[in-house]
């Protein structure tokens, strides 16, 4: 493996790709990037990391935002306990190291939220420490050097890429950490035909001598995702919208949401779910109209959604009880509402036609 770093090195110099973060790559900014960067792709996470740091701009100031304005900032990157973490983790370095970030690869993966992805990214960019940072993308571009048809769940084979690593860690190890990231995102390709002739590593990979690079890595076939109906209900009322929480465990624990229904509800049930909510048919319902489908994609579970915006001409004590009305003003600005209703946010803001599948 000893004969990629010179390649893999001359190559990132030539072709890094220019990302905020690595302008000035102080541990909190690594490690802020590294954290938006899961299950995210780069491009989406650039204006996100810029908005965050203007008003977050230092570890201590993470540790003490108040929870809804930091689940604001996160608002739209979705996998909230990926923020709730950072914030833990700030905490702890505010309190246990004095604000300063510790140095060392196992300090960083003692941390909440913290990998041992993570922690080597970390440690090698902002510190110099010779630690990997083993992502999917050097999984992919390891199995292919070595036509390895182990399965990249299994904890030989990050054991044993971890130790090649090591032992071939050069004296820039952050370089050599993000050349193996963007070798990955810019020519090993994880969808469709990698560009293996822009490959500088092309000369040392097996797969690639055997045409056999979309063979590699092998990984276990995921389970379907399990499908889920819901009925969502715009409630509003002299120009607000009723906001509910969700329970503090589970899927988006905590944060806000329409209230809705399990199932895709007609008409007729909207008007018996709405009793449940201490909504009457009679004397609190001035208009009621379907705006539309809406689908989103967890890891495990897609949601098929049905939405009804609700006028009301009164509200109940109880309709009161179940959450909080609010502006449009304070939907786009205050609360933050997962990326899972932003169609219904859309159709609030904007012409329904144009953005709701009748």
């Amino acid at each position: 493996m000893k004969e990629i770093v010179k390649p893999l090195l001359a190559w990132y110099q030539e072709n890094a790709r220019v990302l905020p973060w690595r302008q000035e790559p102080s541990p909190y900014h690594v490690w802020l990037s590294e954290i938006m960067l899961q299950q995210t792709r780069v491009e989406a996470v650039k204006e996100y990391y810029r908005r965050f740091l203007e008003h977050l701009p230092t570890v201590q100031d993470l540790a003490e935002v108040e929870e809804e304005e930091l689940l604001k900032l996160w608002q739209g990157l979705g996998y909230y306990n990926r923020v709730r973490n950072l914030q833990k983790a700030a905490q702890i370095i505010c309190t246990q190291y004095g604000g300063i970030f510790p140095t060392e690869y196992h300090a960083w993966l003692a941390l909440p939220g913290i990998g041992e992805y993570t922690a080597g990214a970390v440690v090698s960019i902002a510190f110099g420490k010779k630690e990997p940072a083993v992502d999917g993308n050097v999984y992919r571009i390891y199995t292919r050097l070595r036509t390895d048809g182990t399965d990249i769940t299994k904890t030989e084979l990050k054991k044993r890429v971890r130790q090649e690593l090591l032992e071939i860690m050069p004296e820039d190890p952050g370089g050599f950490n993000q050349a193996l990231m963007d070798l990955g995102a810019m020519v090993c390709l994880p969808n469709g035909t990698p560009l293996c002739d822009q490959c500088p590593l092309q000369t040392y990979c097996k797969a690639h001598q055997a045409g056999t690079e979309l063979s590699y890595p092998v990984k276990p076939s995921g389970k379907p995702r399990r499908i889920e109906k819901r009925t969502v209900f715009l409630l509003e009322y002299q120009g607000r919208y009723l906001l509910q929480k969700r329970p503090d465990r589970g899927l988006l624990a905590g944060l806000w949401e329409f209230p809705g229904q399990e199932g895709h509800l007609t008409l007729e049930q909207v008007m018996d779910g709405l009793q449940d909510l201490g909504v009457s048919a009679d004397g609190h319902t001035s208009d009621i109209t379907l705006i539309g489908k809406a689908k989103h994609i967890f890891s495990h579970v897609e949601w098929h959604m049905l939405g009804y915006e609700i006028h009301l001409s009164a509200i109940s004590d109880k309709l009161r009880d179940h959450g909080v009305f609010c502006t449009l003003s304070e939907l786009r600005d205050t609360y933050s509402i997962p990326s899972a209703f932003a169609v219904y946010l859309k159709y609030l803001f904007s012409d329904p036609e144009k953005n709701i599948e009748k």
